[in-house]
C-alpha cells in the first residue's frame, strides 16, 4: 500500500524522487548541487544519498574542495533499450537510466518485412549488444520503440513506409516479443525529444524536429514535452497540401509536401537525368556542379521552407531542426528551405533558426533510449 498523502513516508518518497530526478538529468552531480537544485537541506540530501547507496541505486565518489562528494545513478539501478525502425533499417541501443547510450548497432532490413520478423531481429540485436558488454538481459527494465508511422494507443494506423505493421498494436506485440515493458512513439517525436534534450535544441523550451527521409513528419516539443495532439498524430506535416492540382501522394491527396520533398520524390525528379541514382549519388552530383541535381534539391528545399513557414506561423517554436536522410544534403537543402521560410512566414517569425540535426541518423534511436529512461521508475515503494 502506498504511503498516504502528507505522511512522513510520503514526504520521504517525494524527496527521494526529487534527488533521483536531478541524477537522471545531470549524470554525475555533487551533493551540494543536488541540494541547490532540489531545495532540500544538505543533511537531507546526505541521508537520501546514503539510503540510495545502500539500496545499490547510486554510486558515490568522495571528493574535496568546493565540488565535494559526487553522486551518479548506478548501473545496478537498471538499463533500458531503444529500438528504431526505419524504411530500410533497424537500430538498437542499450542505455542507462540517465538516457546515455552505452552501445548501439544499426542493420539494414527489408522495408516489406512482417512486424513479427522485425521484432525478432531487434530481439536478437538486443541480446548481442548485451552479451558484447557482459550485461544481463534481466537488467533491461524498459524499452522505447520508434516507428515511422502515426499511432493511436499503440496501434499503427497507416504506413506505406512499413506496410507490415499496419493495424498492429505495436506496443502489445513488442512487449510479447521482447519480454519487457515497451513504450511506442512515432520516430519523428523521438527525434524531436533527442534533439531537444541532447542535440541542437538544448536550452530551448520549444522546438520542432522535421524528419525528411522516404516520408516526411515532424515532432513537436512545447514546454519541454512532446505534443501528441488529441489522437496522437500531431506533426504529420508531410501531408500539408501545397498544390491541390499537384502530384498524387501515397495518402491519396494531391500536392502534399511529401510529394515534393522526400528522398523518393527527389529520386523520381532525377530519374531521367540520373537513372537509378540513390539519394547520396544525387547529392554528390549536386556538389560537383550538376545543374539538374542542384535544381532538384533547391526545389525540395523551397517546398520544405513553405511547410516550415506554416509551422512557425502557427506554433512559433524557438528553433526548427531538420533531420532524416535528406539532411545529409546540408546547405544544399537548408539554404533554400530558409528562403522558403522567409517568403511564406510572417515577419515576426521569418527569422526562426532552421538548423541541421546534431544527432544525425541516430536522433530517433537516442530518443527511444531517452523515453525508455524517462518512463522507468527507479524507486518503488
Amino acid at each position: 500500500m502506498p504511503p498516504s498523502p502528507g505522511s512522513t513516508a510520503s514526504l520521504r518518497s517525494a524527496n527521494q524522487q526529487r534527488v533521483v530526478g536531478v541524477l537522471r538529468a545531470g549524470g554525475t552531480v555533487s551533493q551540494a548541487d543536488i541540494a541547490r537544485q532540489t531545495g532540500l537541506a544538505p543533511a537531507t540530501v546526505s541521508n537520501i544519498v546514503r539510503q540510495l547507496t545502500n539500496a545499490g541505486l547510486v554510486e558515490v565518489e568522495p571528493g574535496s574542495g568546493r565540488r565535494g562528494t559526487t553522486v551518479e545513478l548506478a548501473r545496478a539501478a537498471g538499463l533500458v533499450a531503444g529500438i528504431d525502425f526505419g524504411h530500410s533499417h533497424v537500430a538498437v541501443a542499450i542505455g542507462d537510466l540517465t538516457g546515455q547510450l552505452i552501445v548501439e548497432q544499426r542493420r539494414r532490413i527489408d522495408s516489406g518485412h512482417a512486424y513479427a520478423s522485425g521484432l525478432d531481429q531487434a530481439d536478437v540485436m538486443v541480446d548481442a549488444l548485451l552479451a558484447a558488454e557482459g550485461l544481463e538481459r534481466s537488467a533491461v527494465r524498459t524499452i522505447g520503440l520508434g516507428l515511422p508511422a502515426p499511432m493511436t494507443n499503440g496501434v499503427v494506423r497507416t504506413s506505406a513506409i512499413l506496410p507490415g505493421w499496419v493495424g498492429v498494436n505495436a506496443q502489445t506485440a513488442a512487449q510479447e516479443a521482447l519480454g519487457a515493458v515497451v513504450h511506442t512513439e512515432n520516430d519523428a517525436n523521438l527525434g524531436a525529444l533527442a534533439e531537444h534534450r541532447q542535440g541542437v535544441g538544448r536550452g530551448h523550451d520549444s522546438s520542432v524536429f522535421v524528419k525528411v527521409s522516404s516520408g516526411v513528419g515532424a515532432g513537436i516539443v512545447l514546454n519541454d514535452q512532446i505534443f501528441h495532439g488529441h489522437g496522437g498524430t500531431a506533426g504529420e506535416i508531410g501531408h500539408l497540401t501545397l498544390d491541390e492540382n499537384g502530384p498524387v501522394c501515397r495518402c491519396g491527396s494531391r500536392g502534399c509536401l511529401e510529394a515534393y520533398t522526400s528522398t523518393v520524390a527527389l529520386q523520381g525528379m532525377m530519374q531521367l537525368q540520373l537513372p537509378n541514382a540513390g539519394f547520396d549519388d544525387i547529392v554528390a552530383e549536386a556538389r560537383n556542379g550538376n545543374v539538374s541535381a542542384l535544381r532538384a534539391l533547391e526545389d525540395a528545399g523551397l517546398h520544405l521552407g513553405w511547410a516550415i513557414a506554416s509551422i512557425v506561423n502557427l506554433l512559433n517554436p524557438a528553433i526548427v531542426v531538420v533531420g532524416g536522410d535528406m539532411a545529409r544534403a546540408g546547405a544544399l537543402l537548408l539554404e533554400p528551405a530558409r528562403i522558403g521560410l522567409r517568403r511564406h512566414a510572417l515577419d515576426a517569425v521569418a527569422s526562426t533558426p532552421v538548423l541541421s540535426s546534431e544527432l544525425g541518423e541516430r536522433a530517433s534511436l537516442v530518443g527511444a533510449v531517452l523515453i525508455a529512461a524517462e518512463r522507468t521508475t527507479v524507486l518503488t515503494d
